[in-house]
């Protein structure tokens, strides 16, 4: 079955009703196709993202944290009512007209960098992995210099490889749900009375949060921003570009393991995950879905830089422990942006590029992978 047309089939199932089976089977879907999981991040913020739960997630991205978390998917998570989101803009059927005739739609600028090192070089794109029809014309899903990238590399390296994706759902559902309700037990009460009354207009998502660990509860709540910010996440970038990549070539690798992008948040301390769940829950969830149309303005610019700076005011605004919350950058986007790094010289050989796809906000500032990579002697440029 076309892709196309699973996704539509899948939309309609998740409109319709059956919510939480078919959240299950979007999400086995998109993995069998070759998606990316959901920003789990707003797991790495931008990771804010995803969008099938336990971000009901990878959608993340990474919505406003979506950008540079991992997308996990949330399992049997139910979708929010229709009146729930707010502000929700279905795409135009067509691209429109003007009196001289069809207008082109444009493909999305993105952040798209071209880092070499001698003979070796690295193609890096930066992700959301949720979107919009509107980034990826059908005539033209990207701009020519990616494309052209991507038809000149014998690797594409995603954040995960499409075989981890397929099992990704069991061990989220493993390490972030409980048997029992055991969510209310985690929070400090004024928490968990913030986030009931988030829920209040959703029963079965507030019935399904109790089993879940904070760190994953974090992940519901930044996907159903996301959903409520009209994006979607059959329109990710990862999705989108293994359409194109596979085509023609099909050599896709993982720049982490799945027990290695697990960890990023198993190994959050209780504290830590307490955090996270307390930034979501600071703004409105009209201030939140504001916060995910912006990271998708700034990542049709393409600016990493910007997007890095963006990100960053966000977090200091909405640190509740400035010390907490530094260490879960540190734990969900810079150690990963090492690991990013370390793992792609392994893949890269002269007169082999490698394109490589992550999280927009694992690119930018100081600690980013395009820094990490001059630091490494590369010459990083706009692609």
């Amino acid at each position: 079955m076309p892709d196309g047309l699973a996704a539509r089939r899948l939309t309609c199932r998740l409109r319709d009703g059956d919510p939480g089976a078919a959240f299950t089977r979007r999400w086995r879907a998109r993995a069998l196709t070759g998606a990316a999981l959901l920003a789990v991040c707003s797991v790495f913020h931008l990771g804010t993202a995803a969008i099938g739960v336990a971000h009901a997630a990878g959608a993340a991205a990474n919505a406003p944290s979506q950008a540079g978390r991992p997308a996990l998917p949330v399992p049997n998570m139910p979708a929010p009512p229709r009146a729930s989101l707010p502000g929700f803009n279905p795409p135009p059927a067509s691209p429109g007209t003007t009196a001289s005739g069809p207008v082109r739609a444009q493909p999305a600028r993105m952040p798209f960098y071209v880092a070499t090192r001698g003979t070796t070089t690295i193609y890096v794109l930066g992700t959301l992995h949720v979107g919009d029809p509107a980034d990826y014309p059908a005539n033209q899903p990207f701009r020519a210099p990616i494309l052209g990238a991507l038809a000149a590399s014998p690797t594409l390296a995603l954040e995960l490889s499409p075989d981890e994706l397929l099992v990704s759902q069991d061990d989220v559902s493993k390490y972030g749900v409980c048997r029992r309700d055991c969510l209310p037990g985690l929070l400090p009460e004024p928490l968990w009375h913030k986030l009931a009354v988030r829920l209040r207009g959703n029963p079965a998502a507030l019935d399904a949060i109790k089993k879940m660990r904070p760190w994953l509860a974090s992940l519901l709540v930044e996907t159903y921003d996301s959903l409520s910010a009209g994006l979607q996440t059959e329109y990710g970038s990862e999705a989108q570009l293994q359409n194109v990549y596979i085509r023609t070539r099909g050599k896709i690798v993982g720049l982490e393991t799945l027990p290695q992008q697990m960890r990023a948040f198993t190994g959050l301390t209780l504290a830590q995950q307490r955090e996270m769940l307390a930034q979501d829950l600071v703004q409105t969830p009209a201030q939140n879905v504001e916060d995910v149309r912006t990271l998708h303005r700034l990542w049709r610019v393409g600016d990493a830089d910007a997007i890095a700076a963006w990100q960053a005011a966000k977090s200091e605004k909405l640190a509740r422990d400035k010390r907490i919350s530094d260490s879960i950058d540190n734990k969900i986007v810079y150690d990963r942006n090492r690991r990013f790094v370390s793992r792609m010289l392994l893949i890269a050989a002269p007169n082999k590029p490698v394109f490589v796809a992550i999280g927009a906000l694992h690119l930018g500032g100081r600690k980013g992978v395009l820094e990490l990579l001059r630091q490494r002697g590369f010459v990083v440029e706009a692609g």
